[in-house]
């Protein structure tokens, strides 16, 4: 009978392992730890690796792509080479919700996450969006324009007003922009604000703000817009 019941709970354990890649983090969900380990492991992997063979472990991207959306780790490289035991389950590799980047590269490489739920997410929006240009001679289904010539996406008029998106940082809802040419993002600017606040540090003139949620944080603000300091608020700007 106690053999059972240990069998059970070593059962229930083994399936909320499996199925915490999948889940929004939170400061006091497991996923927040397991990222923690896996960036801390892959982080001292790149290091290992540069070391020893003079390049970084990573796949490279092309000139366009965005700059919080490059440099993949190459996990297979890293494990196949033996600098790893195993691909961590929360890489997508292995059926997890992330990407592990490889940020400042030529000064200070460090591993970041890009988060996929995110990705899809607004890759849902854009192509709804598109679909509504198609049918509507072109026109933006625009709500409200929240920055110089970027606006909110109106989710009902472009028929998904169900999809919603929670910050990787602060767990709140997060709103879909785009700008004149229907290119869909997401807003960062109330991540960015609490990001500023917990620094106490007044921001340059011409910085990008969002180096405050990557310098603080494990994730890259995936599908972003550049923001700067202007009249005491992070406002997000065309690149």
């Amino acid at each position: 009978m106690k053999f059972k019941i240990v069998s059970l709970l070593m059962m229930v354990t083994l399936l909320m392992l499996a199925t915490t890649g999948c889940l929004y983090p939170d400061e006091n969900n497991p996923t927040k730890v397991s990222y923690r380990e896996s960036v801390n492991r892959i982080q001292m992997a790149m290091e290992d690796f540069q070391k020893e063979n003079a390049v970084l472990p990573m796949i490279n991207a092309g000139q366009d792509t965005p700059r919080y959306e490059k440099f993949r780790v190459d996990l297979v490289k890293l494990k196949n080479m033996g600098f790893i035991d195993e691909i961590p389950n929360t890489a997508f590799e292995m059926g997890g919700s992330g990407y592990f980047l490889i940020q400042n590269e030529e000064t200070d490489p460090t591993i970041k996450v890009m988060d996929l739920v995110t990705v899809q997410k607004v890759n849902d929006v854009q192509l709804a969006v598109d679909k509504y240009k198609r049918g509507h001679a072109n026109q933006l289904p625009k709500a409200k324009e929240i920055y110089p010539n970027i606006y909110s996406v109106d989710l009902s008029k472009v028929g998904v007003p169900s999809i919603t998106l929670s910050s990787v940082y602060s767990g709140e809802d997060m709103a879909f922009v785009m700008d004149s040419g229907g290119q869909v993002y997401v807003d960062y600017a109330y991540d960015i604000m609490q990001a500023i606040d917990k620094s106490e540090q007044k921001p340059l003139a011409d910085e990008d703000l969002r180096g405050y949620l990557v310098n603080n944080s494990y994730y890259v603000p995936a599908k972003s817009l550049p923001y700067t300091w202007n009249n005491g608020a992070p406002v997000a700007v065309l690149p």
